[in-house]
């Protein structure tokens, strides 16, 4: 099995559109631009149509040409997004291991009781499908 290849990168001015979309949904580049600009990012149409254009050609967005004005909509999650990220910042800087990351992550911020408990939740999840792959494989052998 090869490594995938590398995602397209995105700049921190597509991200902030990308951002837009996962935040409020869908929208014309009037309606997006209009979020935009209640966050204080001030831009010209052309640019939001351009920047839309370039996250579409890299397949992050899609674009609904079934109306009049055409609709774009995020078709990467921000979940998905995140994984290809780590994925890669792993294989990058921690030869493939995603527990540097984790443990880093956690170190370095404070979490609240609720992240703590989602953590531990997830952990005992992961814990306990293992042991339950490592029984069926001893069955078959």
């Amino acid at each position: 099995m090869g490594t995938p290849a590398p995602r397209p990168t995105i700049s921190d001015t597509e991200m902030e559109v990308l951002k837009a979309l996962w935040e409020d949904g869908p929208g014309t580049v009037r309606e997006i631009n209009e979020r935009l600009f209640a966050q204080k990012r001030r831009w010209a149409y052309t640019t939001v149509q351009t920047l839309l254009g370039r996250l579409k050609g890299k397949g992050y967005v899609a674009r609904d040409e079934s109306g009049l004005a055409h609709v774009f909509r995020a078709s990467v999650t921000r979940e998905k997004l995140l994984g290809w990220r780590l994925r890669e910042l792993a294989d990058q800087v921690c030869g493939g291991e995603t527990t540097p990351l984790v443990l880093s992550l956690v170190q370095r911020n404070a979490l609240t009781e609720g992240e703590i408990a989602s953590l531990r939740a997830l952990l005992d999840d992961k814990s306990g499908s293992e042991s339950g792959s490592r029984k069926r494989a001893k069955k078959r052998d």
